[in-house]
């Protein structure tokens, strides 16, 4: 059956938007092999094609082609920044070598230095990069831009382990044995008022919670939450102040939780193991808290125990969950 070539015109129209350079160049060279003897003359007109091109899908279908991902030919299209410029690649290393982070002998390494701030850079040495074309040399050389983190320590305590050990092994007895064990410590503080606070929740669209521009305190109380959490139990007690956190406020928190809850909860306790981090209110420098302390042992009848955390380690309940097995 003959084929017009208005009917191939119209077959070619229709599915040259699903094809890409090079399967549009096979199938008008295709056609133009299904037609014979004039063939291309026949296909260029109805594709609006170069004639080259249509030659060229012919070469190739007669040539066997066979699959293989590419879309143009090897060697076609522009070169690489690399290969237009050489040097590039090493120029830009000198940008950024001064403020690489991380290992240099790692295979993955982040730059601070903004994309713009490096095409700036590279134009200052004779070099043509745009941001985009800077973002992919860094890629090529193992760079990611990131973030710091803070991981670097100073020197550990030889006992460091054995400290934990220890509160740890006091607390399994202190529990084995009935009596109770707290986690002592004063979370994070916050003004009361219209002030900005982390976190979103949903509001109508336009309609945002308005709040101060600055987080100054203007005569406002700020709520200073102190924390009791029962490790046996494995439940919290909370106490907000609105003055300061004193020592005095520190030990109220712990009597006030033993008045409503510890003392039902523990009626044989003698004992009371407190674990508390080592600094702020309840710091073992503060002598207040050990005058307030002693006075409340003495209200309560308890044998109190404080375990001290050393330097650069909490208290905070997510913590001891964790550490305390089986509790």
């Amino acid at each position: 059956m003959v084929v017009s070539e208005e009917t191939l015109a119209e077959k070619l129209a229709a599915v040259r938007p699903f094809l890409d350079e090079r399967q549009w160049r096979l199938l008008l060279g295709a056609e133009a092999r299904a037609l014979g003897h004039g063939g291309i003359a026949v296909v260029t007109r109805a594709s609006g094609a170069a004639r080259s091109t249509v030659a060229g899908g012919m070469r190739e279908i007669r040539a066997g082609v066979v699959p293989d991902g590419r879309v143009r030919a090897v060697g076609a299209g522009r070169p690489t920044v690399r290969d237009a410029q050489p040097g590039v690649g090493d120029a830009l290393e000198g940008l950024v070598a001064p403020v690489t982070r991380g290992d240099p002998m790692s295979a993955l390494r982040w730059t601070t230095k903004s994309l713009r701030a490096l095409s700036r850079g590279l134009a200052g040495k004779g070099f043509t990069a745009s941001p985009r074309t800077v973002a992919w040399l860094l890629r090529k050389a193992g760079y990611r831009l990131r973030a710091v983190v803070k991981t670097k320590e100073g020197a550990s305590h030889p006992d460091r382990d054995a400290q934990f050990v220890y509160i740890n092994e006091l607390a399994e007895v202190f529990l084995a044995d009935g009596q109770p064990v707290v986690s002592l410590d004063c979370k994070k503080k916050e003004l009361v008022g219209e002030y900005a606070n982390k976190g979103r929740e949903y509001q109508p669209t336009g309609e945002p919670v308005l709040v101060n521009g600055h987080d100054f305190p203007a005569g406002v109380p700020k709520a200073i939450p102190y924390g009791v959490y029962d490790i046996g139990a494995d439940e919290g007690w909370v106490s907000v102040g609105v003055d300061h956190e004193t020592s005095a406020f520190a030990v109220n928190t712990l009597r006030t939780w033993w008045e409503q809850m510890g003392r039902d909860r523990y009626p044989d306790a003698t004992r009371l193991l407190i674990t508390a981090d080592g600094g702020g209110s309840n710091g073992y420098r503060r002598r207040a808290w050990k005058v307030e302390l002693a006075r409340f042992a003495v209200e309560a009848g308890l044998d109190i125990t404080v375990c001290h955390f050393p330097p650069g380690t909490s208290s905070r309940v997510g913590d001891w969950r964790g550490r305390f097995t089986g509790v």
